[in-house]
Order: C-alpha cells, then structure tokens, then sequence
C-alpha cells in the first residue's frame, strides 16, 4: 500500500466520479451529476494552487481513493485567535475498497503532513446525510464543534 502525492487531475477526476454521484442523489438542489470534462478541469485549474495538495492510495499501482486538502492560515482578528490548520475537502475511497482501514491510512498521512508543518488541527465537514462519513470520522476522533444551518426563502 502506498500513498502519494499527485498532481494527476484526471486521475483524480475519476476518483471524485462516486463520491460526486453520491452527494448528487442526496442533495440534487445542490450537487450536479458527474461530469468527467468539467471536473477535470476545475481539478487541473486548482492543482496549480500551493496551498492545495492531493494523494491517492495505491496498491499494486492501482488507485483506490484520494483525499484533497487545504493547508490554511486563519489571521487573528478582533473575534478570532490565529491558526494554521488543514482542512479536507474530499476523501473518497473506492465502494469495493472501503471497510479495509484505507480511508484511516491516508487519514494518517494527512495527520503526519499536518505534524511536518507544525499544524495542530484539522478540520473538515460532511453533508448531514452522509451517515458513512460520520461513523468515519467519530470513529477516528474527530470532534463535532461548529453546526452549519440554512433556510430556504
């Protein structure tokens, strides 16, 4: 098993295909079906950012699933203390692949680049319908501390 840093955007493109399908049948006020061209894309654009990084996780060179994080500086402010952190906007493992510790194992090389740059916290969210990722996480020790509400008009 082996995770690597990538810069490979179509790799990741077809990566994101299930885990974009599954938050369009949740929530299509919101998420549009996968479409392979127009993601590929936005992943090549944002792949050029420095504060953006992507791995996949392999075995036998075969990719089963990604994370994209977010290296973030948060200034202080009147309100706020300043704080460096890492933020995950995706993690995806493969349908076939989940269950098998993979998603803990690139959570762990998420948590060492967060050690390497001296971060103390990372954050992320999940839609409330995704029950998958809310056992994954709570059972992985990540703390709920901030509730995300809206209303339609």
């Amino acid at each position: 098993m082996q995770i690597k840093q990538t810069k490979d955007h179509e790799l990741i493109s077809q990566l994101n295909q299930e885990v974009q399908n599954i938050h369009a049948t949740m929530y299509p006020e919101h998420f549009k079906e996968y479409d392979h061209v127009t993601v590929s894309d936005f992943y090549k654009l944002i792949m050029n950012y420095s504060n953006f990084q992507f791995y996949t996780i392999e075995e036998n060179d075969m990719a089963l699933g990604y994370v994209w994080i977010e290296i973030k500086e948060y200034k202080e402010n009147a309100f706020r203390k300043s704080y460096k952190s890492i933020y995950v906007h995706q993690l995806n493992i493969l349908e076939a692949h989940r269950n098998k510790g993979l998603g803990k194992k690139i959570m762990n090389k998420v948590n060492d680049i967060a050690e390497l740059n001296n971060i103390k916290k990372i954050e992320l969210d999940y839609w409330s319908k995704n029950d998958s990722a809310k056992n994954f996480y709570e059972k992985n020790g990540y703390i709920r501390y901030r509730e995300f509400l809206y209303k339609d008009l």
